[in-house]
């Protein structure tokens, strides 16, 4: 069933005759509801300020088939056509689709051996169709869909469509991640939020369509591209579990760029409430990675080979794979007798005339550099007159996807450069660039391919563009092709590629030449060279990348990603989940079963029938926020630890990493406080005392082999700071650029390292800090050595309190909770080890925040108050 707070969440238009049909009332498979779930006059503001709270996965699976896939793109991989007599729709598979063609991916992708259960894995298709279908037809186009095709369509409006697609999609994200920022009305689209509710809104459409079909606990729902960027945040607060992949396929921009767009913050954590995100390049990964950094104060770790951020308690895996081609769909497209026809026509009219081809193949549209090409060639022929009368350039031009007076720009300057270049440099019987500006059929351009000599992409910027791809295993070719080139069965292949560095398969072509496609020189002195290169290295460059490209197909790319994603779920049955947040800022928390919330009740009910107490606090993030700029304890905070230690059955200390100097003035009114400074090397049990040490004395001199190295790296990162104690030394970088401190922080602890591998110390990196000092010392010293001294008095304690919030707090949470039945604690102790921060982490129990901890210390002052204290 389908909780109150999801519809009432993400449900936020209050047009009930728009609204999607209760969950309840809909039939799963094989019906499919077709009400579009609008939502009308969509307000931001309603819905981030509506609170909510979440619900766990409750859907029955027993019902439906394991190992099933939802993908869940734009658009379905079908293609429509109206029928003879206009009555009905006729529907096919789209070929070209790369929904459809992972799905041979997604079939081996399957732990099982089998070859016949392989076949069973089942794959839904969630999204639009290109054509607009008649309210009254779309019951029964559903209906087909879902028997013939397993396809669950989503239908738009026209008017929801239009500012969704042209509008949000097209104008403001499109050029944003192609980094285009919105300087003047003229160039990018300026964030419009009435566009930005059809988005929002669509994407909810989506998720009410997926939920008709989804069986939480056994599917996996894999989403595509940046149309559905919010989408895994609607799945994610209906299905707190829910096995959730997402790719984008175009780029994803600097932190600079995206940080300039007004929902930048809904748009990453819709990302992240994913399991897994995709992305073709580390550059679009590293990116995003910096964006999650600098927005929201996440850090990433490479574990194994895997990247993962830590998002409240979830791994978030980050996956970098370019997509490939479908490599069965491509070589029989080459064995059709109409490419082996076509490839005839083209050597009559172009290598049999002593031509040489160059081939762009490039939507019109801006980010594609079509007119730069041009000026490329025209470049070529002004430098190197040799190859006038027998170079063209065909430049076959797909329609644009999107729409608007940029797109009509970049038609008339294409034209116009081509008409100057013709009308220089052409000839009777000869025409430098031929441009082709009508949809081709898929062979007639892969004949294309075969018969150009050189391949040329010189995009500006493009997620991946797998042109490269085609054009490599189109020559390729095979024994029919090699008799219409004149090639016998002996010859090698080549081919020859000039590539923009600034497109995703860049990377993976280490044979192609590449280019800065504003460098109109050199990209003209790279056609040169392709042009000109020997054979044999052309051979050479063709079969490293035929190699790469036949063995990375789009089904090696479907089956990876698949893996990973079911690598990152695995434990997602054994961790306890619930939803915070309001709106599109929802996210979920997810912990180990047994680590739960202190309770105030349990603990003052413990803390009233024990006799023998030990309390132990760190200071920073714990008593006092981390954020908080002046660190010194409030007078509220010194009377409360006043009245705990006035209790004579309390031990309470302060175990904090600042120095004896800095602790001993800012707690010199409270006479019975035990302090433990710099991680508890320095010890006193009261005020009067003077200070042990818990391990023997250390020799600092290496401080003077430490302290010049930080030196170095404070000049150079701006920010830094040095913090001298007595036995230690802290880097810190709280207050620098957050990625570059991050990198001086990693070259710093190798540095270090190196440095002083033959001194006493350790050298260890913490949030925002490296940290020297000397070697065994920790806070988990202070929790041995008070249980220790306990015990030799006889008085076992009976009650434990360890409060902390950072990884240096560990060492006291595992010290406490080992000695747990124990001959250093009573056989009947209460302990009871809290972290600060819903986190992994030692400890059982955790507080949200450092207030919530000086209500709960006020809590049981307030108990000693009350209580006589035992004799």
């Amino acid at each position: 069933m389908v909780s109150r707070s999801y519809t009432n969440l993400f449900e936020v238009a209050r047009d009930e005759s728009q609204l999607s049909p209760s969950f309840n009332n809909r039939r799963r498979i094989p019906r499919i509801m077709t009400v579009a779930g609008i939502i009308s006059n969509l307000e931001v503001e309603e819905y981030d300020n509506i609170s909510e709270a979440s619900v766990f996965s409750d859907t029955s699976t027993n019902n439906m088939p394991r190992d099933r896939t939802i993908i869940v793109a734009n658009q379905l991989p079908i293609r429509a056509s109206r029928k003879v007599d206009n009555k009905g729709w006729v529907f096919t598979w789209d070929e070209d689709s790369l929904s459809l063609q992972l799905k041979d991916g997604l079939l081996s992708s399957t732990s099982s051996s089998s070859s016949e259960d392989r076949d069973e894995v089942e794959v839904i298709y969630v999204g639009c169709l290109r054509e607009e279908i008649h309210p009254s037809e779309q019951d029964e186009v559903s209906q087909i869909l879902l028997d013939s095709f397993k396809c669950v369509p989503t239908f738009l409006p026209p008017d929801l469509f239009t500012k969704f697609y042209h509008g949000f999609c097209k104008q403001q994200l499109w050029p944003l991640f192609h980094y285009m920022l919105p300087l003047s009305p003229d160039f990018g689209g300026r964030f419009d939020r009435s566009l930005w509710q059809a988005y929002v809104s669509v994407n909810k459409i989506f998720a009410d369509k997926i939920l008709e079909v989804i069986n939480p606990e056994d599917d996996f729902v894999w989403v595509h591209d940046y149309h559905l960027m919010v989408l895994p945040t609607f799945l994610r607060k209906r299905f707190n579990r829910v096995r959730l992949g997402f790719f984008l396929h175009s780029p994803f921009p600097s932190s600079e760029i995206y940080r300039t767009f007004p929902v930048r913050e809904e748009l990453i954590r819709g990302l992240l409430n994913s399991d897994l995100v995709g992305f073709h390049t580390f550059d679009y990964a590293r990116h995003f990675l910096s964006c999650c950094s600098r927005m929201l104060g996440l850090t990433y770790e490479s574990k194994r080979g895997y990247i993962g951020l830590e998002y409240y308690g979830r791994t978030v895996s980050i996956k970098i794979l370019p997509v490939g081609i479908h490599m069965g769909q491509l070589q029989s497209v080459l064995s059709l007798p109409e490419t082996e026809a076509k490839v005839g026509e083209l050597m009559k009219q172009f290598s049999d005339q002593g031509k040489i081809m160059l081939l762009g193949v490039d939507d019109m549209d801006i980010f594609k550099g079509i007119s730069l090409k041009l000026l490329a060639m025209e470049q070529l022929l002004l430098q190197h007159p040799d190859w006038r009368g027998k170079v063209v350039l065909v430049q076959i031009a797909n329609p644009a996807r999107g729409r608007g007076k940029d797109v009509k720009e970049v038609k008339n300057e294409t034209y116009s450069t081509m008409k100057r270049i013709n009308n220089t440099f052409g000839r009777p019987g000869y025409q430098p660039v031929v441009l082709i500006d009508q949809p081709l059929q898929f062979y007639e351009r892969i004949a294309y391919y075969v018969v150009a000599e050189c391949c040329l992409v010189t995009a500006v910027r493009d997620g991946m563009n797998l042109i490269p791809y085609e054009y490599i295993i189109s020559r390729q070719g095979n024994e029919k092709l090699d008799k219409v080139l004149h090639l016998s069965a002996s010859t090698p292949k080549k081919s020859m590629l000039v590539v923009s560095e600034f497109i995703g398969c860049s990377p993976s072509l280490s044979g192609a030449i590449r280019v800065n496609p504003w460098n109109i020189d050199s990209v003209a002195e790279a056609m040169d060279c392709a042009l000109g290169m020997a054979e044999a290295e052309k051979q050479l460059r063709h079969e490293k990348h035929y190699r790469y490209v036949s063995t990375h197909d789009v089904g090696y790319w479907a089956h990876s990603f698949l893996q990973d994603l079911e690598r990152t779920c695995r434990d997602h049955a054994r961790r306890r989940t619930w939803g915070i947040g309001f709106g599109l800022g929802f996210r979920v928390v997810a912990l180990d079963p047994n680590f739960t919330k202190l309770s105030t009740e349990n603990l003052v009910s413990a803390y009233k029938r024990t006799k023998h107490r030990a309390i132990l606090l760190d200071y920073d993030g714990t008593l006092m926020p981390q954020a908080s700029l002046d660190k010194s304890p409030s007078s509220k905070t010194i009377e409360i630890l006043n009245e705990l230690c006035r209790d004579e059955n309390n031990v309470v200390f302060i175990v904090s990493a600042k120095s004896r100097k800095t602790l001993s003035e800012w707690f010199s009114s409270c006479d019975k406080l035990a302090i433990a400074a710099e991680h508890g090397y320095f010890l006193r049990l009261k005020r009067d005392a003077e200070y042990e040490t818990c391990v023997p004395v250390a020799d600092c001199s290496w401080k003077q082999v430490a302290e010049p190295v930080m030196k170095l790296y404070t000049e150079t990162t701006d920010g830094s700071t040095i913090e001298d104690k007595e036995t230690s030394l802290v880097w810190s970088y709280e207050d620098a650029d957050p990625d570059f401190g991050y990198c001086q922080a990693k070259e710093l602890l190798d540095h270090l390292e190196s440095v002083l591998a033959n001194d006493p110390v350790s050298v260890k990196g913490a949030k925002n800090v490296v940290e020297v000092k000397p070697q065994g010392v920790n806070k988990g010293l202070v929790a041995n050595r008070l249980l220790k001294t306990m015990q030799e008095r006889e008085m076992l304690l009976d009650f434990v309190l360890c409060i902390g919030d950072d990884r240096s707090d560990e060492d006291m949470f595992e010290v406490i909770t080992s000695s747990v039945g124990g001959p250093a604690l009573s056989p009947t102790a209460e302990v009871f080890a809290c972290t600060v921060g819903r986190k992994p982490s030692k400890a059982k129990y955790y507080l949200d925040d450092a207030g919530e901890v000086v209500r709960l210390m006020e809590g049981l002052a307030s108990v000693s108050e009350q209580v006589p204290t035992f004799s």
